[in-house]
């Protein structure tokens, strides 16, 4: 996959969350993925994110920065949300936050296989 592709692969894989088409969801991840080194499967992977969904009614996932070095990504997502009640053990409960995950992506046959994210708890912490 060339570095194009795989971007382009990511940006589809990024709609498929903000538009929650979870059915759609294996098209984009693999069936072993890992996040931060534990092995969570495509159904935990899922699970995590409908999850991320019900705490943060109004997820979005906006793209700040998106470097590809095939079979790599690395990205910059912006968040500006409402979260309902904690976040990341945070009492946020239903103020809006603005703060940034980076993460990286290691992918097997156009499919992410292993996400390292680190999310900007500092930024949230300095908001409440």
């Amino acid at each position: 996959m060339t570095r194009n592709e795989l971007a382009d692969r990511y940006r589809s894989y990024i709609a498929c969350l903000n538009k929650q088409d979870w059915a759609n969801l294996r098209n984009f991840v693999h069936d072993e993925v890992r996040y931060n080194g534990k092995h969570i499967g495509i159904l935990g992977y899922r699970e995590m994110l409908e999850g991320d969904f019900r705490a943060i009614p109004d997820l979005f996932f906006d793209i700040q920065l998106l470097i590809c070095e095939p079979p790599h990504v690395a990205s910059r997502l912006q968040f500006d949300c409402t979260p309902k009640g904690e976040l990341f053990g945070l009492p946020v409960n239903g103020r809006r936050v603005q703060f940034a995950e980076n993460v990286f992506y290691g992918f097997l046959d156009g499919k992410i296989e292993n996400v390292w994210s680190v999310i900007d708890k500092a930024a949230i912490e300095a908001q409440l």
